[in-house]
């Protein structure tokens, strides 16, 4: 083996490739052709002398050689990563890059004001935020950090929890003095429902009332929407009454263009987490942005803190 030939470059083409599964992918991660992915993967496998993965015509997969040879890449890059963080501490000024990924709606509403804020306190940092709903897969997609709502899975992954999101029954004022102000729990499943589809268990809602007597509403209407930012243009049109986080719609509310409905029944509040790559926690960049922000999500409108 000529160790000259095995490159920081290559090595990192072959990390994300092992991760990804995915030639193109990578390539466009990377910003250079597929042509130049499958060279470096070439060039590393001759320059250790044996194949690293077992291809087809749509997909690519880790050998068994290429199993441990990740494992230790992994460990060269982190080694060389952590040098460089020590080098731009010295310096007193904290620089690289951290991928994010967002919950979409708290996003646009808030995340993305926190982070220029971060920004213009670390000059030399940059953040890449990703704006989902999906549940991706971080070490996959290459993510650092990622904020979610709603209960979770993974157990891979560094959980830190950030609070509880307090949601509220909210809708239009002019829908109310159209439609009427339901007094009841009854009297609310007479209502248009607006529905968001990519959440199990939205034909229903669970409210807990007065006297902490659970009650299970149905909820009907002509609407249904997989985005928080869509649900709020939704309310404010008066197309219909349904649940929302306090963060998404605070500002409607404080307006009076928005309404609570059944103020004194509650609805559950939803998990908010930051999830972390265990493998990345430790980089100097990523635990700076995962302790700002575990410091100031819990000050969002609507957030218990844990």
């Amino acid at each position: 083996m000529d160790r000259s030939d095995v490159t920081l470059e290559r090595l990192r083409t072959f990390v994300r490739v092992a991760e990804r599964g995915n030639l193109s992918a990578v390539a466009r991660e990377m910003r250079i052709g597929q042509s130049s992915v499958t060279r470096h993967l070439r060039e590393l496998e001759e320059a250790l002398g044996t194949a690293l993965f077992n291809r087809t015509t749509r997909s690519v997969a880790l050998t068994e050689e290429g199993s441990r040879y990740y494992a230790n890449a992994l460990q060269i890059l982190r080694l060389v990563e952590r040098a460089g963080d020590e080098v731009r501490n010295g310096s007193g000024l904290p620089g690289g890059s951290v991928r994010l990924s967002c919950t979409a709606a708290l996003g646009v509403r808030h995340v993305s004001r926190l982070i220029f804020l971060f920004q213009d306190r670390h000059l030399g940092m940059a953040v890449d935020l990703s704006l989902t709903d999906e549940r991706i897969d971080l070490v996959r997609d290459g993510v650092d950090i990622a904020l979610r709502l709603g209960p979770l899975t993974d157990s891979s992954l560094k959980l830190h929890s950030l609070g509880m999101s307090r949601r509220v029954l909210v809708a239009s004022r002019a829908y109310l003095e159209r439609h009427g102000r339901p007094e009841t729990t009854a009297a609310l499943a007479e209502h248009e429902g607006i529905r968001m589809s990519n959440i199990a268990g939205s034909e229903a809602l669970a409210l807990e009332g007065p006297d902490g007597k659970l009650h299970r509403v149905p909820v009907g209407g002509r609407l249904r929407i997989d985005h928080g930012l869509a649900a709020r243009e939704a309310f404010l049109a008066g197309r219909g009454i349904g649940p929302a986080h306090i963060w998404l719609v605070d500002d409607l509310l404080a307006e009076g263009r928005l309404e609570t409905v059944l103020p004194d029944h509650v609805l559950a509040p939803v998990p908010l987490n930051m999830l972390i790559v265990p493998e990345r926690a430790d980089v100097a960049r990523v635990r700076l942005l995962a302790e700002f922000l575990a410091s100031e999500m819990g000050n969002l409108p609507g957030i218990k803190r844990s």
